[in-house]
């Protein structure tokens, strides 16, 4: 069996807004220490499981890869006998083009089918889901960073909070990238809940580091003409630009930049990024004026214990599977869920309660360097990883990144705290 609990402690600071939803109990009762009885996605031998992800649409180039890590880390598991070496698990997926109305949709179509959703990508669709989540008393885990999930009990996150990343990006380029506290510093960013969260963090460590954000530019998912933006933000002399988006909308800017020769130090919260772009015309551009911020390593880098065993499973069980980090996500939510499982199988109980009764007593989970080990336990008292790693663009590298800054945490990072929000 494989091996999920460790200790870690970190204090501390970021006040974020928050938001609420009431919700009604519902769900089944399971039993006491012991075998546990059948309830709603689990028949006494199969344990399935919902994913809730754009598998057609722009954002299919995330939520495909992303999905195929659910799916590769399970069949590894079950090789191993499933869950606590008895319980298989079976994924029940639905395609949600990375709308929130088609989201909430394909929750009520299979909620009744399943234990808990171990994705749901998207800011935006998780909170949508939210609501019905917790009236329905279910646990899902969000392909997504914002740090609003830390402190709900409904939602298991993995991976420092994008406001996180943030900051990191802003020590690292004072710190390491040649810059200065006096540079003029810009954002642009998704209007929406995603885009907010890069904000933030970008907000927090001005405030941490003594700088002042010059301009931000706004933007809609599907934008075709960010030449306004461009304008905007060369007219304003940014040498520093932090930009929130989604892959599609990261070429366009990033395109559109190229042409106008604008050329300041981008930083890419880290779904901005997808491997088609060092393949793509762009990739020179990228190369000189693109950093992504993320987690982890390079793809095949054997020295992190998690990816050694990542590849191994990839390459057994999808070998047609291209090197990405979406997939290493979805990967790192599966090996999240199946300690939550396991702890709901010791406890005798897989029913609605059950999950989330076991969720709220986890320990921390290590995910072997592919992102940093998360504390969870009570809601109110989790603690995400504060570290983060710098990537450049290097076509001839797997997934075409290659990182220079690995798994390093910012002292203003270490002062976050996520407080309860009320949506």
């Amino acid at each position: 069996m494989r091996v999920f609990k460790g200790v870690l402690a970190i204090g501390l600071t970021l006040v974020l807004a928050a938001c609420g939803g009431a919700g009604n109990d519902s769900g089944g009762g399971g039993g006491a220490a012991g075998e546990p009885g059948t309830t709603d996605g689990f028949d006494g031998k199969t344990i399935k499981l919902g994913v809730l992800t754009p598998l057609t649409g722009t954002v299919a180039v995330i939520g495909q890869p992303l999905t195929a890590g659910n799916e590769v880390f399970f069949k590894a598991l079950n090789a191993d006998g499933g869950i606590a070496g008895k319980y298989e698990v079976e994924l029940v997926q639905e395609d949600t083009q990375y709308k929130t109305d088609i989201a909430v949709q394909k929750y009520n179509k299979i909620k009744g089918d399943v234990v808990a959703f171990t994705q749901v990508l998207g800011t935006a669709p998780t909170l949508a889901v939210l609501p019905q989540l917790k009236t329905d008393r279910i646990l899902a885990a969000p392909a997504s960073l914002d740090a609003l999930w830390v402190r709900e009990a409904n939602l298991l996150p993995v991976g420092a909070p994008y406001q996180v990343q943030a900051i990191n990006a802003m020590e690292y380029y004072f710190d390491d990238g040649g810059g200065s506290k006096s540079d003029t510093i810009c954002t642009m960013i998704q209007d929406d809940v995603y885009g907010e969260a890069g904000q933030q963090g970008i907000d927090f460590a001005a405030e941490k580091y003594g700088f002042t954000v010059a301009n931000t530019q706004k933007f809609k998912v599907g934008t075709e003409n960010y030449a306004g933006q461009i304008g905007a933000l060369a007219g304003a002399k940014c040498q520093v630009v932090f930009l929130v988006a989604t892959p599609s909308d990261a070429a366009k800017v990033w395109g559109t930049a190229a042409q106008a020769r604008f050329a300041p130090q981008w930083f890419g919260q880290s779904p901005s990024y997808t491997g088609a772009l060092a393949k793509s015309a762009v990739a020179p551009y990228m190369q000189k004026s693109v950093l992504i911020v993320s987690e982890g390593t390079e793809w095949g880098d054997n020295s992190v214990p998690g990816m050694e065993e990542m590849v191994a499973d990839a390459t057994k069980y999808a070998p047609d599977q291209e090197p990405d980090y979406y997939f290493a996500f979805g990967y790192n939510q599966a090996r999240a869920m199946t300690a939550v499982l396991e702890k709901a199988v010791e406890l005798g109980d897989l029913s609605r309660e059950g999950v989330l009764k076991a969720s709220a007593g986890l320990g921390t989970v290590s995910f072997e360097g592919l992102s940093g080990d998360y504390r969870y336990g009570p809601a109110e008292t989790r603690n995400p990883p504060r570290s983060s790693t710098i990537f450049a663009v290097d076509p001839a590298k797997p997934f075409g990144l290659k990182k220079v800054r690995y798994n390093f945490t910012s002292d203003a990072a270490k002062e976050i705290e996520f407080r309860k929000a009320d949506l």
